[in-house]
């Protein structure tokens, strides 16, 4: 298989020498047909002119020679009956009867004849012209021939100087078409180059191409498959961070359902257990396990509610149900919950009260968690700071630090850096949902061993 300007040079190679011979031919032809024109001209001129000068027969033999050697033209004069009178060239004792001859027909009848055929007698192409004329009364047929083989000698000098035209202008065309093949031959190497960079994916350059509109076209269209199939592996490699991620995420909740759902059910199998082995546990000790083992056995079913709710909420089938509530109250109604389980602790509220178009269920859920959070991770008292236009969540304890602030809201996030682990990575999801629902946002403000401020904007 050859390349492109092997084919583009051997084409160009087979149109030239069709060319060539082709028009070799019709200068043959044409130049043949113009000079046998010419000839004929010539032989009716002189023998025009032959037949004036020609009064009667004596010495006729002599004056056709004289005439041979001026103007190099075969002369015959024939009689009516054919026989050949006079001869230029030959004895014309040694001649045959000419009135068969094609050119003396023609001449009886028109009066002027032609013919071109080879002469035996002087083994030369001749075109004969005969003319009928009239001579002391009586009628002859001077006839004129000339060599044809002069058409092959001008023929020669004729193709030579048309030949050494058209070569010149080939040799230019081909040096032309050659370095035009060259440059064929570099772009569309460089485009085969960049088709195999792009089949293994690393082309890291634009290709470009001025050469022509077609080149330039396929090039730009080349960059754009380039740019698209860059796209898609970008998006795949997206894709394949996501499933990582997601495969983390997923062991990371598995993991982290173990470590919540171990210790429930360690308290209520122990607990269980003791019931069953010990039967003359006083029944106040009774009661005490069995407390435990059901407040173990909510701690997990408040667990699966919550990875419920996140998954409600992810889906956006979680309905939302609004109501005009004071905001104040809602907040109370939290601190007093959280007291039983941190009864040592103070939470304030500062500011007035405010109303909200709000589902009580979950915006109590989420301030509930933002609250019991800053309890969690803080010593001192947790002041909640209701505004027109927020409400604030404010503790002293330890504080999140800057390069953890923007992954905490991300579902089954777990900081676990200075203690701060936000159970199983949910807590802030829900509340960063919940949120969403009802068109609110959530600014979280940090510093490490200082404290943090939780601010649900309205």
């Amino acid at each position: 298989m050859l390349k492109i300007h092997q084919l583009f040079i051997r084409t160009f190679v087979l149109i030239f020498l069709a060319v060539a011979i082709t028009l070799s031919i019709v200068t043959y032809f044409w130049s043949k047909n113009i000079y046998i024109d010419q000839i004929e001209k010539n032989l009716i001129k002189n023998i025009d002119t032959f037949s004036i000068v020609l009064k009667d027969l004596n010495n006729v033999d002599t004056i056709i020679k004289d005439l041979k050697s001026q103007i190099n033209i075969r002369i015959t004069i024939i009689d009516e009956k054919g026989n050949v009178i006079a001869e230029s060239d030959k004895d014309k004792n040694l001649l045959e009867n000419h009135g068969s001859r094609e050119e003396i027909l023609q001449a009886k009848d028109y009066g002027t004849g032609r013919s071109t055929r080879y002469s035996s007698s002087i083994n030369k192409e001749l075109l004969y012209i005969a003319k009928k004329v009239v001579i002391d009364k009586k009628i002859y047929f001077i006839r004129m021939a000339d060599y044809t083989d002069k058409i092959t000698d001008n023929f020669i000098r004729l193709s030579a100087q048309i030949f050494s035209f058209v070569a010149i202008f080939i040799i230019v065309a081909f040096l032309a078409s050659y370095f035009i093949s060259l440059k064929i031959k570099r772009e569309t190497e460089a485009i085969l180059y960049f088709l195999t960079e792009l089949s293994s994916k690393k082309p890291s350059y634009a290709l470009n191409s001025s050469f022509t509109v077609e080149f330039h076209r396929i090039t730009k269209l080349l960059n754009k498959v380039a740019v698209k199939l860059s796209k898609k592996e970008k998006q795949k490699a997206k894709q394949t961070a996501k499933l990582k991620l997601a495969n983390r995420q997923k062991d990371e909740i598995i993991s982290a359902l173990s470590h919540e759902f171990k210790n429930p059910i360690a308290i209520i199998s122990g607990y269980s257990e003791t019931i069953l082995n010990d039967e003359d546990m006083p029944a106040s000790m009774k009661i005490k396990f069995l407390n435990k083992i059901h407040s173990n056995a909510n701690k997990m079913s408040h667990i699966i509610d919550k990875l419920r709710l996140t998954l409600k909420l992810e889906e956006g089938k979680q309905e939302l149900i609004l109501t005009p509530k004071s905001m104040k109250k809602i907040i109370e109604e939290i601190i007093s919950d959280l007291k039983d389980k941190y009864k040592t602790r103070e939470i304030f509220i500062e500011g007035d009260d405010i109303t909200l178009n709000v589902d009580e269920t979950l915006i109590s859920m989420a301030i509930s968690n933002l609250i019991e959070n800053a309890l969690k991770y803080s010593e001192d008292e947790v002041i909640v700071k209701i505004e027109s236009d927020k409400i604030s969540v404010i503790d002293k304890g330890i504080g999140i630090e800057k390069s953890e602030l923007e992954k905490i809201n991300q579902k089954f996030y777990r900081v676990s850096n200075n203690g701060w682990n936000n159970s199983l990575g949910l807590g802030l999801f829900i509340v960063q949902s919940i949120l969403s629902l009802h068109s609110f946002s959530l600014k979280i403000d940090s510093e490490h061993n200082l404290g943090s401020k939780f601010t649900i904007t309205y």
